[in-house]
């Protein structure tokens, strides 16, 4: 027996073919193909060695101008960054896996950007760049090759870029302007009915109170005049009580008033006497 020697890289994979048959995927190291050098011309088996490249290497999308979701014409440059995982599958599924990665990259790139607005594209960059990779990432493993990233490298805009990036900050600022004076008004709103609401609050507090120390003060006086009537009431009584016991007391009482009264020019006092006390019986002029 003799053979080939071949020697392959770190960086390499080697699909062994014999007569168009894959007999295996060699790693990096020394081989020997064997070659039956004993065997008919017509018979020796055709060996043969396909290296693939396993290092992560760039596909760079240029010049890509694609419409945004609202019809602004964008030229994008895109750059994914991938390796090989399964080198027979890479060669045996498709004709061109770096061909195929670079069709189905662009055509990520141009439904992302057609779903997006190029105020969304300005401001959010990576949502692109995430989108690309996500939607590529289950294709490009089915002819095993794994994307690593996918990233929007440039973005050129065209000439009247200057204008509609004054429209779009204009309509940016006019919308945050609106915003605070929405909610600025809104604030006010919600101040005024908080302060009307506690003025309400505590003016009928302030009646309820008004009334209620009216109505005490009122019961206050009712109940001041009622005990009032009862000790003058009793008073009295105690007094008739006291008169009733002794007459002396109460025709006393009497001669004070009496002379209390004749020190007053202005008072006039009538005393009545009985008509049969009265001499020959006349009635005197001051009776009933």
């Amino acid at each position: 027996m003799a053979g080939r020697e071949v020697i392959i890289k770190d960086t390499h994979r080697g699909i062994w073919y014999e007569d168009g048959v894959v007999k295996g995927v060699l790693a990096a190291g020394r081989y020997k193909l064997p070659w039956d050098l004993g065997a008919p011309f017509f018979r020796r088996p055709r060996v043969e060695l396909v290296l693939v490249d396993v290092r992560e290497r760039d596909l760079n999308i240029k010049g890509q101008e694609i419409l945004t979701g609202d019809k602004v014409a964008v030229r994008v440059n895109i750059i994914a960054r991938f390796r090989v995982t399964d080198p027979q599958v890479a060669l045996h599924t498709v004709e061109s896996y770096e061909d195929r990665l670079y069709s189905d990259v662009q055509l990520a790139a141009r439904r992302s950007l057609a779903s997006m607005s190029l105020e969304e594209i300005l401001t959010n960059r990576n949502r692109l760049s995430d989108e690309i990779l996500n939607e590529v990432k289950e294709a490009a493993a089915s002819y095993g090759v794994t994307i690593i990233r996918a990233d929007v490298k440039d973005l050129v805009f065209p000439g009247n870029l200057q204008e509609i990036m004054n429209r779009v900050l204009t309509a940016e600022r006019l919308s945050e302007a609106q915003l605070v004076e929405a909610r600025t008004k809104a604030e006010v709103q919600r101040i005024g009915a908080e302060a009307e609401s506690i003025a309400r609050m505590r003016q009928a507090e302030l009646e309820s109170s008004t009334r209620r120390m009216a109505a005490e003060a009122e019961a206050e006086e009712k109940r001041i005049q009622t005990e009032s009537e009862v000790a003058a009431t009793q008073a009295r009584a105690e007094s008739a009580a006291v008169y009733s016991a002794h007459p002396a007391l109460l025709r006393l009482r009497e001669l004070e008033t009496l002379s209390a009264l004749s020190r007053s020019s202005a008072a006039r006092i009538y005393i009545g006497f009985d008509k049969h006390a009265a001499p020959n019986g006349a009635e005197h002029p001051g009776g009933d």
